[in-house]
């Protein structure tokens, strides 16, 4: 394009002495060569162009939404960032903040978690946790808990079972019932998980749950004895004592449930097995310090021990 031949060489082709070609005197060279455009010509269409930080901010914008919908549209502008500069793409923060600004892009914010545990009766195990829930390696802590989902065709409860070191989700389970079949289910989906992998070893595993009595039934109590998993239970009315499987809870009610209607039981169940896949292989999370999702940051503590680290 002719705009394009002039703006190139008025800009960065230095004539003979040291002086730049200025805009008018190629305006007429062309013009006495057939090529006629006047300068004014030039000047308008030049405005018109966009600049090469444009050029680069629009590539950069379509970047940026990629991510933003690949992952859940849930990324704020840091794990925006992070994920392009895995990606190899090189960007500023602020840059990120900025172009995602302007497109009305934005990460999700939680809000308040609603309790909906029923405790149970009788003899209950005792607190092993005691609020640390960093252990120093996998297998050492599950936390368990579930929520719930509206959907048109009724409630739907959403078990969750989550290793505490990688914060990874290990058995989950959607039922529209808050039976003991439900949270029964999770664990079994975590223990098998573990069989499967080859680091079923859970002699000094504990897991942790809250009052519930879905937890404290004897179905409960006995898988966890079988599988030689030792239970634990917080202070009945603390969400501190089992602050970590709420977290995740509210992750998921922010990520997931909080964005549409939800029609029937089916729906939800899907969007979970979505959303748990999502998570524990592609979602970055800040926790272990290093911005890994669960998966690799398990991954990173076996490529480091040839066993599983001692109680």
């Amino acid at each position: 394009m002719i705009v394009d031949f002039i703006r190139e060489h008025a800009d960065h082709t230095p004539a003979a002495g040291g002086l730049r070609w200025g805009v008018e005197p190629i305006c007429a060279v062309l013009s006495e060569h057939g090529v006629k455009i006047a300068p004014s010509t030039y000047y308008e269409w030049r405005d018109k162009l966009p600049t090469a930080r444009q050029q680069r901010e629009e590539v950069l914008l379509g970047h940026i939404r990629r991510v933003h919908t690949d992952n859940f549209g849930v990324y704020g502008p840091r794990k925006v960032w992070l994920v392009l500069n895995r990606e190899g793409i090189p960007v500023a923060r602020c840059t990120i903040e900025r172009l995602m600004s302007k497109a009305g892009l934005a990460g999700v914010v939680r809000g308040k978690v609603k309790r909906t545990t029923i405790a149970g009766l009788g003899s209950k195990p005792a607190d092993l946790v005691n609020r640390n829930f960093a252990p120093t390696a996998p297998n050492r802590l599950w936390v368990a808990d579930f929520t719930y989902v509206s959907t048109w065709a009724g409630w739907v409860y959403v078990a969750f079972v989550i290793d505490a070191y990688a914060r990874r989700i290990m058995g989950w389970r959607a039922a529209t019932s808050m039976s003991v079949d439900l949270v029964l289910d999770a664990v079994e989906q975590a223990i098998w998980v573990r069989q499967r992998e080859g680091r079923d070893d859970f002699t000094a595993l504990v897991a942790h749950h809250d009052h519930g009595s879905q937890y404290l039934s004897l179905a409960h109590s006995q898988r966890l004895a079988e599988a030689g998993i030792r239970p634990s239970v917080g202070a009945v009315g603390s969400s501190y004592d089992n602050a970590l499987a709420e977290s995740i809870n509210g992750l998921y009610k922010t990520e997931v449930i909080k964005r549409q209607a939800w029609r029937t039981h089916e729906e939800v169940e899907l969007a979970t097995a979505r959303w748990v896949d999502w998570y524990n292989h592609r979602r970055l999370h800040e926790y272990a310090g290093g911005d890994l999702t669960p998966a690799e940051t398990e991954n990173a503590y076996y490529d480091q021990t040839a066993t599983p680290a001692a109680s």
